[in-house]
């Protein structure tokens, strides 16, 4: 036997007892195989789109002066005579959760929703039977009709109430600043129950003003913190939900397989991707996985609240995906990015 031959056979062993164990996972590339990868060549992306959603003016423009409200603490001076307008000894009349305040001699009076210059004419044309040309100065002694919540990563955070109105800077401020652990492209403005498209990031860091938006009473600004980072993986796998990331990083191939990859359902070469970028910005993404698998794809970064879904399907839409994704999206819509939340979970 010559020296050529021997070499291929010893070289050839290996791969022959591979074969024969049945222990590679993937015909293709045996263990063992080396192949350059280049980021050109074997893209793991196989589509991306750009998103982005309106900012948050939904048609709110603050009145020019301050409305009274239920909370707010009146006092009221009528003609000089203090026995007939706010009981000093209280501070005041506070208006009741109908919007009136109680005095002597006329009982209740409506001061909903108007200035203190309307209030004074509501108030003397009430004395009007009883006292004419009733003279009536009224002055808010406290502002509490109007609360801010300030939750999350504030020096200062609590409930706070605006006294005129103010823009989302101003209400940043009002918190005495944000703590080095805030996550500013995770804050949001949240009115009514919905998340209101504007960027904190933006605001405060590339000074974007068409992001300062103007605040309403009952606001909550909440800034989380940037220590408990996730992503979220749905669709054809074991555990469905969120997967942490260690130190801020995981990549695609780690986050399938914590959740365990449903092999005899799953399609990974089509797994998809929504990705905030901002409250106003996001994109969504077709990854194939497979790639990375196979060696043939170098290992593709996720972010902080990537939503991974991994269809049962190799074949449909983004709308088709979106909508199977939507029942897990809803039940964990608290932890979502905004982006997510204002773009497909804002009608819900």
């Amino acid at each position: 036997m010559n020296r050529s031959r021997i070499w291929i056979q010893i070289l050839c062993l290996p791969l022959l007892l591979m074969l024969l164990g049945g222990c590679a996972r993937y015909t293709e590339m045996a263990p063992g195989s080396v192949k350059n990868v280049t980021n050109g060549k074997a893209s793991v992306l196989v589509e991306s789109q750009a998103l982005s959603v309106a900012l948050g003016k939904d048609g709110f423009v603050p009145p020019s002066e301050y409305l009274i409200g239920p909370g707010d603490i009146l006092f009221v001076n009528v003609k000089g005579r203090p026995e007939l307008g706010s009981p000093v000894s209280n501070g005041g009349s506070r208006v009741d959760g109908s919007g009136r305040i109680h005095l002597p001699l006329v009982g209740s009076v409506l001061v909903n929703d108007i200035t203190v210059v309307q209030a004074e004419q509501a108030i003397s044309e009430a004395f009007q039977p009883y006292l004419k040309n009733a003279w009536v100065v009224v002055e808010i002694t406290e502002h509490r009709s109007q609360p801010l919540y300030l939750l999350g990563q504030f020096n200062q955070p609590g409930t706070y109430y605006m006294d005129r109105a103010q823009t989302l800077m101003e209400g940043l401020a009002l918190g005495s600043g944000l703590k080095d652990t805030a996550n500013l492209r995770s804050a949001r403005l949240i009115r009514n129950g919905k998340t209101i498209p504007v960027d904190v990031y933006r605001l405060l860091q590339e000074g974007d003003h068409r992001q300062n938006a103007w605040l309403k009473g009952g606001d909550t600004l909440f800034v989380p913190d940037d220590k408990n980072q996730n992503v979220f993986v749905f669709g054809a796998v074991n555990k469905p939900g969120a997967i942490t990331m260690p130190n801020g990083r995981l990549s695609l191939a780690q986050a399938v397989s914590a959740a365990g990859l449903d092999e005899t359902a799953g399609h990974p070469r089509y797994l998809r991707i929504i990705r905030s970028l901002s409250p106003t910005q996001g994109q969504l993404l077709v990854v194939d996985l497979t790639r990375i698998l196979k060696g043939e794809a170098l290992p593709y970064a996720l972010m902080q609240g990537d939503i991974l879904y991994v269809p049962r399907s190799g074949v449909g839409s983004w709308n088709q995906a979106i909508s199977a994704m939507l029942p897990s999206l809803q039940a964990v819509s608290a932890v979502l990015q905004p982006f997510v939340v204002i773009k497909y979970l804002a009608d819900d």
